[in-house]
């Protein structure tokens, strides 16, 4: 019987053996010289320790640029490991994409980087960044010990950007937050998306403007329809060589509206909202009833609210 406890407090052990807080990640190529991370579809917690971001990397002639930094410390860290096991370059630029917690706070690993991001999303960061981050401990407990907030401190701008001998064109959108940078590797043809774009995985609305956000998600297909194209990383969920996750997300932004749209002016309150079940299209998927949930939270107000102004 001893024999027997000890064996399970010993399996026990090696399951919370995290303690090893290993985020295991993995350069997946892209395209020639182009990698990314790809997160878990799932939401955080302590297991996976915020790892359900995608992430990656361009090599160029003269460096490395990195795009996103993920969600704490030591991801940052693991993440310039990994990066140095594909090439021994230096990391001479951080593009943060936007600024939710999952993209930014890996930034301690690249304190000796230029980090940059949109001048809305370094303001967001230095606004918001240190009430991200306590969510994030309590949700994802001692993977981010560690972690602050290291804001940007380099503005970016949309138009061409030439660095590590790469020419990026840096594409200035919003509607996700109220500033979404997409990055396109001129040279490979890979768009690095952000959280514009979730494939198979259903879209976050914290800070969203849908309108805005329809608008950033014609102008990305548009994007992927010209010549040179090759493959997109979205900001969550697996890699595509088409324009299919934008389209996904699209349907799942106008399916949201439409929904609560009517629901205001039927006159349902919030838990009846909450209450609707989901269309049979969006039956498994990833995460999709937690973000109706939410989504119901953070945009059936202001449809209450146009619904009221209607009847008036």
């Amino acid at each position: 019987m001893k024999r027997l406890l000890f064996v399970l407090l010993a399996v026990l052990a090696g399951a919370l053996g995290a303690d090893d807080f290993d985020y295991r990640l993995v350069a997946r190529p892209v395209a020639t010289d182009v990698y990314a991370f790809i997160g878990k579809t799932e939401d955080f917690d302590t297991r996976n320790g915020g790892n359900i971001v995608n992430t990656g990397f361009i090599v160029g002639a003269e460096g490395i640029v990195v795009i996103d930094s993920g969600p704490s410390l030591r991801y940052g860290q693991q993440m310039r490991q990994a990066i140095a096991r594909v090439s021994a370059k230096p990391v001479v630029l951080v593009i943060n994409t936007h600024h939710h917690p999952d993209h930014f706070l890996g930034n301690q690993a690249f304190a000796d980087v230029p980090i940059g991001a949109l001048a809305d999303t370094r303001q967001g960061i230095a606004n918001e960044g240190n009430a991200f981050a306590e969510n994030l401990y309590r949700m994802s407990g001692n993977w981010m010990k560690g972690t602050e907030v290291l804001a940007p401190k380099r503005t970016l701008e949309a138009g061409q950007l030439s660095v590590a001998g790469r020419s990026l064109r840096l594409v200035a959108l919003d509607g996700h937050t109220g500033a979404d940078l997409a990055v396109f590797d001129e040279r490979s043809g890979v768009l690095f998306a952000g959280d514009l774009v979730f494939n198979n995985r259903a879209p976050t609305t914290p800070h969203a403007d849908v309108g805005h956000w329809l608008t950033a998600l014609d102008r990305l297909e548009k994007l992927t329809r010209e010549a040179g194209f090759s493959a997109l990383v979205p900001g969550h969920g697996a890699i595509a060589r088409d324009a299919a996750p934008i389209r996904q997300t699209r349907d799942w932004l106008n399916w949201l509206t439409a929904s609560l749209r009517e629901s205001a002016r039927a006159g349902l309150d919030m838990n009846e909202v909450l209450a609707r079940p989901l269309p049979a299209v969006y039956d498994g998927l990833p995460l999709g009833a937690v973000e109706y949930r939410r989504s119901v939270g953070h945009l059936f107000p202001a449809f209450e609210q146009d619904a009221l102004e209607s009847a008036r």
